[in-house]
């Protein structure tokens, strides 16, 4: 039952994270308190507490999956999960260290886990003896130390705080192991508990940030409400997350993994962990690599977004040492490249086969993730007088032109970095706002994809997000097209292909068994290729979902020009699948 129930909350704060970031228009004075928010782009998560003392496994047994959800996937009980705490003793914490390592990544602002669902304060409080500082043989508060340290470093600090889960207390949510949830009595816990503890954040470590909240679960409107006022009367310029709940906040936060559809309007934050784990796991080291980290990191930056990356530190205090040569990596590039990041603004032309890019005054950043063979780009902007154009790691020139088909650029053989090299191009004149541009098909990339971001749909058909887990709580995402049930339900693209020659057409999809057997029609250049649909699995959020590659099409362009694909079915009848992308591929 707890499984289902979770599920729920995450799908209401999914949907409440979407409203808010389609929907909010921001005043002038919102904009303001946000600017440094905004500016940021990339954020340091870090989630510590008690659940780090056992690395996801207890009683011998191997939790995978996220392991600040141990107390809850064992069902500890909450007597017994306390007594974790007389062996919590992080003796190699070093703040000084932890700061100097996350200004050395780039990273701008941090926010850390003061606590968690299991109930346990990362900071000494009067209102509960279940702190770092009273009930652990390590006696002292980081979140004071690492207050000081940000504050010298010019990073801005936020707390986390679980306001509706509380495993360790009678009245909390989320535990139904140890108390009957019929008997709770959620407004005795707010006004008990999470409130004080909420007022000792804001009034004992100087100016914050942000309070990042978690879990709304039953909260009401009205509750809600009051933790958003608190948090304004005793901090006015602290920023608020929307996992208050039930709409509010001053910045949107996407699900755990989740990269929003297109550029989504007003401050947000895409929030990944580092590995597939939130806190530590001793046995989890699919850790994202530089690469990942800095294409993550920029393709958010594109969207109009802050990438907030997480570090699970071990219970002694120390840092993982992959997530400590990772971002230290990052950093580098950043070093190097961070004006193309910090401070932008959002892309004003959709993702290109070459990369994506970012914007400020008078500069534009073309973030270059893949060369064409032949070495030229096109740019779909138009109108602009060229100032300088040139790499911004080297400040090398780079060849460069104003045509009626857009900017082009000439690349040379090799990249300045083949993870992402960007380009600055400093003009004058106005970029406009254009995300109709054709999708481009070239035979100088091996591959390229139509993504559901910018399709056109008709009929019944829906540009949506599916959702699943690889592990417990490792969530994924993957934006799709669904509803196609009948011929007037319909996906198109416009395409312009710049070669002739052959291309295979690849459908990549996820289908159940209500799906299999349903036949559509892949539709280009006057030619129309009928598929059938395989079934791929049974869809269950909690468990990972199997994706197809099915060729459907060798398609023979005699004549570069303009086209539009299609994608329906072939009669009415059931859903034909969840379609995550379209792949072409030119035939050597």
């Amino acid at each position: 039952m707890i499984k289902q129930i979770i599920a729920f909350f995450i799908c209401i704060l999914l949907y409440a994270a979407t409203v808010s970031a389609q929907s909010a228009v921001a005043t002038p004075a919102e904009n303001l308190k946000t600017k440094w928010f905004r500016e940021a782009r990339f954020g340091m998560f870090i989630h510590w507490g008690l659940f780090a003392q056992h690395a996801g496994t207890y009683k011998g047994k191997k939790y995978y999956g996220i392991s600040e959800w141990l107390q809850e996937r064992a069902k500890i009980p909450a007597k017994e999960y306390e007594k974790f705490a007389a062996e919590f003793n992080p003796v190699d914490f070093n703040a000084a260290q932890w700061v100097s390592f996350a200004k050395a990544s780039g990273i701008k602002y941090i926010v850390i886990t003061a606590k968690h669902h299991e109930g346990f304060a990362m900071f000494k409080s009067m209102v509960s003896a279940f702190n770092i500082v009273d009930a652990t043989p390590y006696k002292k508060d980081p979140m004071k130390e690492l207050a000081a340290e940000c504050k010298k470093a010019g990073i801005r600090l936020g707390f986390y705080y679980s306001q509706f889960q509380d495993w360790h207390e009678p009245n909390g949510g989320g535990n139904d192991w140890d108390f009957d949830n019929t008997k709770k009595d959620y407004p005795v816990y707010y006004a008990t508990k999470a409130i004080p503890q909420i007022k000792e954040l804001l009034t004992n470590y100087g100016d914050l940030g942000l309070i990042w909240f978690d879990t709304p679960g039953d909260m009401t409107q009205e509750q809600s409400k009051e933790f958003l006022k608190k948090v304004k009367d005793w901090q006015p310029n602290c920023l608020v997350s929307s996992r208050v709940g039930n709409g509010l906040g001053d910045y949107t936060d996407f699900g755990d993994g989740e990269v929003p559809a297109g550029v989504v309007k007003g401050p947000w934050e895409a929030i990944f962990t580092h590995n597939d784990s939130w806190g530590y796991s001793s046995f989890d080291n699919n850790f994202k690599t530089p690469k990942e980290i800095i294409r993550l990191l920029t393709t958010i930056s594109s969207k109009g977004g802050n990438l907030l990356l997480n570090i699970g530190p071990m219970a002694n205090g120390k840092i993982p040492d992959l997530s400590q040569k990772y971002f230290l990596e990052t950093g580098k590039w950043l070093i190097k490249n961070g004006q193309s990041i910090y401070g932008t603004t959002c892309s004003l032309i959709k993702p290109q086969p070459w990369g994506v890019t970012t914007n400020k005054p008078g500069k534009l950043f073309i973030h270059i993730f893949q060369s064409p063979l032949n070495g030229k780009i096109t740019i779909p902007v138009k109108g602009l007088t060229l100032h300088s154009v040139y790499w911004l790691s080297n400040k090398k020139p780079v060849a460069a032109a104003m045509k009626s088909t857009g900017l082009q650029l000439q690349l040379p053989p090799l990249l300045p970095d083949t993870r992402d090299a960007v380009v600055v191009v400093e003009y004058s004149g106005t970029m406009v706002e254009n995300y109709d541009t054709p999708e481009v098909w070239s035979r100088q990339y091996p591959e390229f994809y139509l993504l559901p971001d910018y399709a056109t749909v008709k009929g019944n058909a829906t540009i949506s997000t599916v959702t699943y887990s690889h592990y417990f709580g490792d969530w994924k995402h993957a934006v799709c097209i669904k509803n196609l049930q009948s011929p007037t339900d319909e996906v198109s693209f416009e395409i312009q292909v710049k070669e002739k020659g052959d291309y295979k057409i690849t459908l990549e999809y996820a289908a159940d068994k209500n799906s299999e057997g349903e036949e559509g029609i892949l539709e280009i250049a006057g030619q129309q290729f009928p598929f059938q649909v395989l079934k791929t699995g049974e869809y269950d959020e909690w468990k990972p979902l199997s994706w197809i590659r099915q060729t459907v099409a060798i398609l023979s362009v005699t004549q570069p020009r303009l086209y539009t694909l299609k994608i329906k079915p072939a009669r009415a009848g059931r859903e034909l699948f969840n379609l995550k992308r379209i792949i072409a591929e030119p035939v050597e």
